[in-house]
């Protein structure tokens, strides 16, 4: 097998994230139960990030917006000033190498449209740092239909140095990393194509490299799906889960 592209998976900052809608966020906030107090980490903000904002704004939470770009975060401090937000909304600069966080600090961790590591180095790292019960909410590519293309599943396996997995994989992948899997989602055919409009226009501007060069191979194979994609990108939620834990009785029946 090919070494996988380095990570994170390259993102032009200019589009808007997968699952970075206000709905999305609201969506994940009810399934982690967060509350008014809770303390969130928003990792791999970008320079806008509505999500952070909106969970200070609208549910009264304490949130930590954090990117290893201290360019694009500055545009967020600034909004974060002037809203007077300060004591309830902290931007941070990481390195996603050694983040630096407390651990067991955190009712909820957010990913939202940004791959920034290998899915079971997503697990095993963001699980320390959550509270018991908390959540980690994070994308990562999925197979969606019955059938992928070859070519698809050796350019995505080459991406990100593994097999591509289902949906309900990704959530079994969950579990054995010490969750218990809440819910998964992923793009429909008509929001991926709309995100890779946008990138597309994005990358439009952006030198020749070789992470670029490989979203770009990423559109081509888009484009020869044509219009029915066999790959997507899906958001998955877990619950931090303690050894021994019994799943939910729903679960158990049958």
């Amino acid at each position: 097998m090919s070494p996988p592209e380095p990570f994170p998976l390259f993102h032009p900052a200019g589009v808007r994230r997968a699952f970075g809608s206000d709905e999305s966020t609201r969506r994940f906030a009810k399934v982690a139960q967060l509350e008014p107090g809770a303390r969130v980490l928003v990792l791999g903000c970008g320079p806008d990030c509505g999500a952070a904002l909106l969970l200070v704004k609208e549910l009264g939470c304490s949130v930590v917006a954090a990117d290893t770009d201290d360019y694009l975060l500055a545009a967020l401090r600034e909004r974060v000033k002037s809203q007077g937000l300060g004591d309830r909304l902290e931007v941070r600069r990481v390195s996603l190498d050694a983040l630096g966080l407390p651990e067991g600090s955190f009712n909820a961790i957010l990913i939202q449209g940004h791959v920034l590591y290998p899915l079971r180095n997503t697990l095993t790292g963001m699980r320390p740092l959550l509270a018991k019960r908390g959540r980690l909410g994070m994308t990562f590519p999925a197979r969606v239909g019955r059938f992928a293309p070859k070519a698809a599943l050796d350019f995505w396996e080459r991406r990100v140095g593994g097999p591509l997995l289902l949906p309900r994989e990704l959530l079994q992948t969950v579990e054995s990393a010490g969750y218990e899997p809440e819910s998964a989602e992923t793009l429909h055919d008509a929001e991926l194509d709309t995100l890779y409009r946008d990138i597309e226009a994005q990358l439009a501007s952006v030198p020749v490299n070789a992470q670029a060069s490989g979203l770009r191979e990423e559109l081509a194979l888009h484009k020869e799906s044509n219009g029915k994609a066999s790959v997507s990108y899906a958001f998955v939620v877990g619950r931090r889960k303690e050894p021994g834990e019994k799943p939910p009785a729903s679960r158990d029946r049958g």
